[in-house]
């Protein structure tokens, strides 16, 4: 009878316990605040190349037509205004029928993502706050975009308001780290040297009518943080920060330098004027400076770069060092916002020797134009690309000058935006005697913009419409054409190109996007 009573006793004990957790767990549930958010994307594009992929004699085409989807699921818990929690799922980008993105017959294939995951926090009775985790961060700018980062990052950001007019954010953030594989070719351990860190401070500064922040980052990168085996993340820096030369690789796992992290460094004066609205101005200045590793080889025994005209192998540096102007002036009124934008960056000016001098970048996303950057080959010849895909446009090597009118408005609920540029390139054209691609003027990998010397030019046009079906329903409508001006002759030094495999041609896109937001 003891021991049933014992039993009892016992099972009455858990019984509470549970209990007490569950109310507990509710108590808790209740002090959250749960708000749920998203988007989803549906589109259809059709898109013609600037540049073909290949011979296509041997099939090397480009689809025409793309429909895609995606969807972003957003979860905040707030605790209260000092302290939240955010994470971002996202599904996509889903081309329908890739069987690869889940879009394929039966459609089951694993797509979803996480895109930010982090918490905001407030220091107790101070005004520091802390954001950690996954998070997007885009440094300050102004006309056109960031030329230099804007993307979803690892990072610890601080900010502090000192009063209403200034204010100071510190940062860092990790974008590449522990992704290392030797595969025993350099004798180095796993994960070694394999880190880039990244530290930053900006100075808001916001009067009546006029805003300035100075901003400075300083970064260190690993000699195998571009490591061949970090794909897809080492294709895309390689690109952006190392005196890329496309179809030249820098072979870093076979860099024989006593270095064992490059600086890092750069600067920006992002100004905006509204006190002579409707007037508004904006102007922005940055510079870059990444030092490399030392000479890059096209093979393990020559640390020397291809000159293709020559037939003669140069020594050649990595590091990368450039800057950029960009502005824009607009005068808003009641139809529209009409308005002039320009920029000028610094480009190669042929000497391998010293490197290149076009400015690096981390993860840019220039926003000038609607359709440069997603004009080049392979998949970026359909039409959806702006709206399901961050766009990679640093302005590096190139300038420009182009006219806009944005937010026009004839009819309830439609607005439009009409664009014109013409592009220019500032790299000097003895450089494409060094490219053995057949799609390299357009494409730098992808990831840095076109690639445009003194004597190429590119003419954009833009349409971008939108219709407001419902409060959280919209169709846009985006029309593009790019004119291809790049020079036959100059293209002709180039290794492929002078067998005649120098298929350019005019770009075009149209594409048709429905969102629902809520």
């Amino acid at each position: 009878m003891d021991s049933i009573l014992k039993r009892f006793k016992k099972q009455c004990m858990v019984a509470f316990l549970a209990a007490g957790m569950i109310l507990g767990a509710t108590s808790g549930a209740q002090a959250i605040d749960f708000k749920a958010s998203g988007e989803w994307l549906v589109g259809f594009g059709l898109g013609n190349a600037a540049f073909q992929d290949g011979d296509e004699s041997q099939g090397g085409k480009n689809d025409y037509f793309t429909a895609s989807q995606r969807i972003r699921l957003q979860l905040d818990a707030v605790a209260s205004e000092n302290l939240s929690g955010r994470v971002w799922f996202e599904i996509g980008t889903q081309d329908w029928g890739n069987a690869g993105q889940g879009a394929a017959l039966g459609a089951d294939g694993v797509a979803v993502e996480v895109k930010n995951a982090y918490i905001d926090w407030l220091v107790p009775n101070t005004d520091l706050q802390f954001r950690m985790g996954l998070q997007a961060l885009s440094l300050p700018n102004a006309a056109g975009g960031s030329a230099i980062m804007d993307s979803d990052v690892a990072a610890v950001l601080a900010s502090y308001k000192f009063t209403d007019e200034v204010g100071l954010t510190a940062f860092w953030m990790r974008p590449v780290n522990d992704n290392f594989n030797d595969r025993g070719n350099n004798g180095e351990k796993k994960n070694f040297l394999d880190n880039i860190d990244l530290f930053g401070i900006s100075l808001p500064l916001t009067f009546d009518g006029f805003e300035i922040t100075p901003w400075l980052m300083y970064g260190m990168m690993g000699r195998y943080s571009l490591h061949y085996d970090n794909e897809p993340v080492d294709g895309e820096l390689r690109s952006t920060l190392l005196a890329y030369i496309p179809g030249q690789d820098p072979m870093l796992r076979n860099f024989k330098s006593t270095i064992g992290y490059s600086d890092m460094f750069w600067a920006g004066l992002p100004i905006k004027v509204t006190a002579w609205d409707p007037l508004n101005i904006e102007f922005d200045v940055n510079y870059g400076y990444v030092g490399g590793f030392g000479v890059v080889g096209r093979d393990p025994n020559g640390f020397t770069l291809r000159n293709y005209k020559s037939g003669t192998d140069k020594h050649a540096d990595s590091k990368r060092e450039g800057w950029l102007v960009k502005a824009l002036v607009e005068y808003k009124m009641d139809w529209g916002v009409p308005g002039i934008f320009g920029w000028y960056s610094s480009g190669d000016d042929g000497d391998v020797k010293n490197g290149s001098e076009r400015m690096p970048s981390i993860a840019a996303a220039g926003s000038f134009t609607s359709f440069m950057g997603c004009a080049g080959i392979d998949e970026w010849a359909n039409g959806t690309r702006r709206y399901f895909y961050e766009k990679d446009m640093s302005y590096s090597g190139t300038w420009g000058i182009g006219l806009q009118i944005r937010d026009m408005s004839f009819l309830e609920d439609l607005s439009h935006t009409f664009r014109v540029a013409y592009w220019g390139g500032t790299n000097s054209p003895s450089m494409v005697e060094f490219f053995n691609r057949s799609y390299d003027g357009m494409n730098t990998e992808g990831y840095d913009g076109p690639y445009l010397t003194t004597n190429d030019g590119l003419l954009e046009f833009n349409l971008d419409n939108t219709y407001k079906i419902y409060e959280n329903l919209a169709v846009n409508l985006d029309l593009g054409y790019i004119v291809n001006m790049y020079d036959r002759d100059t293209w002709s030094r180039s290794w492929t190109k002078g067998n005649g495999d120098f298929d350019k041609r005019d770009a075009w896109k149209a594409q048709l996007t429905f969102a629902y937001s809520f």
